[in-house]
């Protein structure tokens, strides 16, 4: 875990796929403009960021998402999106991602 876990609850406001940028460029300890190829990996080459933000955008009615979470692995470490808007960051312990 990076210290009890990097978190970052994300304003609803900002995507999801934002908020996983500036939580990994925060545990970088880098700017997150910096987060990019070639010395970071792409997010899109991890999961489609489009995505990501539209499984926990509100419904076409309006409605909220009831819950739930995805996980992934980018930049060394293993990513947790909230249905909140929290990001939650362990180090990865396969030397694969």
């Amino acid at each position: 875990m990076v210290e009890g876990g990097d978190r970052s609850d994300a304003q609803p406001a900002k995507p999801p796929s934002q908020a996983v940028i500036e939580t990994v460029a925060d545990a970088e300890g880098i700017e997150s403009v910096e987060l990019a190829p070639p010395q970071y990996e792409s997010l899109h080459a991890v999961i489609d960021p489009a995505a990501l933000d539209a499984l926990f955008a509100e419904r076409s009615n309006g409605a909220t998402r009831p819950g739930g979470t995805v996980s992934f692995p980018f930049c060394g470490y293993h990513v947790t999106v909230g249905y909140d808007g929290t990001v939650t960051l362990e180090e990865s312990t396969d030397p694969a991602d």
